[in-house]
């Protein structure tokens, strides 16, 4: 009897000690700050997240491409929008991501909004800071397990 609870002591006091350090790394996150300019996967845009005009929270707008220019030489546009008066909005200076909130782990973003214009929806989303320069973000339907996620890399 007395064995069981020696055993359940130690326990406790392993979990006290060890507990933070295995929380962090399972959770994969890190504290620190999304905001700045990021690199899109495989490096096709820059994206710059900074505050909202609504205090708390952040929002980001595409800064940068690597292909600015259309079939024609244009600049390309947002033409796959269902909204025809959205249509004639150059793709650099675009809003893509709109209203994260801090969620409830250090680095993690949520409640936000990622808009595609490759097909022209728009997504619920989640960012989550996996280290300094590391941005994981998910963009989902209905559920965050019906989604897809991307690595976004910081810009120095």
């Amino acid at each position: 009897m007395w064995v069981k609870h020696i055993v359940s002591a130690i326990l406790f006091v392993t979990l006290l000690q060890f507990g933070p350090a295995f929380a962090t790394t399972v959770s994969g996150t890190v504290s620190g700050t999304v905001t700045g300019v990021w690199s899109t996967e495989g490096g096709k845009s820059h994206v710059e997240i900074s505050n909202c005009e609504e205090e708390g929270k952040l929002c980001g707008r595409i800064i940068w491409l690597k292909e600015p220019l259309n079939d024609q030489g244009k600049p390309k546009h947002d033409t796959n929008n269902p909204d025809i008066s959205f249509q004639a909005r150059p793709i650099v200076g675009l809003p893509l991501l709109a209203n994260f909130v801090p969620g409830d782990e250090a680095g993690v973003w949520g409640d936000g909004t990622i808009y595609n214009p490759e097909d022209g929806e728009t997504y619920s989303c989640t960012m989550s800071l996996l280290d300094a320069d590391t941005l994981k973000v998910r963009g989902y339907v209905g559920l965050p397990l019906f989604g897809k996620s991307q690595i976004w890399t910081r810009v120095n």
